[in-house]
């Protein structure tokens, strides 16, 4: 079994960071994908989820695009994965209309609802603020410039 995010809540997350450091002008989708290396379509599909979850806004026309929708410190990392992540059944004793035989003696569901929980514990306790606190490394891989140091 692996315990794994999808591709759309890694994207989601990577969009995020991208506009967090970019907090001066506006982004786009083939910026972001290009510096990601990921597809623009897929891309356009989770910034739309996380614009209508109002993690981003978007500018519509010719000098439109994306940032932030509210502070960093106002994005609990927990929160977004339960947002983005469609189904955060580890087996199938965590799912409706489970078949499992032995689920009414099993103490796996206990142990993995913990484990679960204990997770995403870890991420409510995580800010994109948090992500973004030294952020020039990150900025220098994707091609931005770092802010320079407050005085």
């Amino acid at each position: 079994m692996t315990m794994r995010l999808t591709r759309y809540t890694d994207y989601g997350l990577r969009v995020l960071l991208y506009l967090g450091m970019k907090r001066e002008g506006l982004a786009t989708v083939p910026e972001i994908a290009a510096r990601y290396g990921i597809s623009e379509n897929h891309l356009t599909k989770i910034v739309h989820e996380l614009g209508r979850l109002g993690h981003i806004r978007t500018v519509r026309g010719r000098n439109g695009g994306l940032a932030l929708g509210r502070e960093p410190a106002d994005i609990n990392l927990g929160t977004l994965v339960r947002q983005l992540e469609s189904d955060m059944s580890l087996v199938e004793c965590f799912e409706t209309g489970n078949t499992c035989p032995i689920t009414s003696d099993c103490r796996l569901q206990k142990v993995l609802g913990q484990a679960l929980a204990a997770f995403l514990a870890v991420l409510d306790g995580v800010t994109l603020a948090d992500l973004l606190a030294r952020p020039a490394g990150m900025m220098q891989v994707l091609g931005l410039e770092p802010a320079p140091p407050v005085p």
